[in-house]
């Protein structure tokens, strides 16, 4: 894995791009809407297309499928509040597993000491308890939690931070991003963006960019197909 030697700071999503709590989040819905008393009409595709591209998308979605749930709570925060609880007790529940090729391209940063950083929307206590759970995750020395900076995706804020405070100005740099709105806000910064998700995602065809680095898995990547720094 020679070709991670041509950048000094890798950046990282968390959900779905180095665990599958993706899936998790949308089971999470489901969970809050059982608990009100509604069937979420969704399969994993729509959930996908609803979260990856505004910060508002799964809000706007769960009230336009479930209007009568709006009427009952039209509080969004009131919601959210009780989805986090539903998904921070399924993965105390254990459902969590590291997405495939990160426990590689991890552990290859760690023995050529190259830096890396998670910048991601999860709170700080659902972060502690997946680390907990896989302490391989622990070779990421730098954590960017929601705690820590006010705009969400698809705003460059987060990785504005995370470039200021570790990189070096002569310094190459690369971010992984699993979501349109997460590669939106990579490319707003000196990173070279990556976008890794699967190939059947709803909206990976929407994205036409000519210059879209795309990745179907962290596995994919090798030292003859790899990302060439922009210079």
């Amino acid at each position: 894995m020679q070709w991670i030697k041509n950048y000094q700071l890798f950046l990282f999503d968390f959900d779905g791009l180095l665990v599958n709590t993706e899936e998790l989040h949308f089971q999470a819905y489901i969970r809050m809407c059982a608990k009100r008393g509604y069937a979420l009409p969704w399969d994993f595709q729509t959930f996908s297309a609803a979260a990856h591209h505004t910060s508002t998308g799964l809000r706007d979605k769960v009230y336009a499928d479930l209007p009568e749930l709006q009427i009952k709570e039209p509080l969004w925060s009131v919601l959210y509040a009780e989805k986090k609880q539903a998904f921070f007790e399924i993965v105390q529940e254990g459902y969590t597993t590291l997405m495939e090729g990160v426990a590689e391209l991890l552990t290859a940063l760690d023995q050529a000491k190259i830096n890396s950083c998670v910048v991601t929307n999860s709170p700080s206590a659902v972060i502690q308890l997946i680390r907990q759970q896989i302490p391989l995750l622990d070779l990421i020395p730098n954590w960017i939690t929601r705690e820590h900076y006010s705009q969400p995706k698809p705003h460059p804020e987060c990785y504005q931070c995370a470039i200021q405070n570790l990189a070096k100005h002569t310094d190459r740099i690369i971010g992984f991003e699993d979501s349109p709105k997460g590669y939106e806000a990579l490319s707003h910064t000196s990173a070279v963006p990556v976008l890794v998700c699967p190939q059947n995602s709803a909206y990976l065809q929407k994205m036409t960019n000519s210059s879209l680095k795309y990745y179907p898995s962290l596995a994919k990547i090798t030292d003859t197909n790899y990302p060439s720094p922009d210079i």
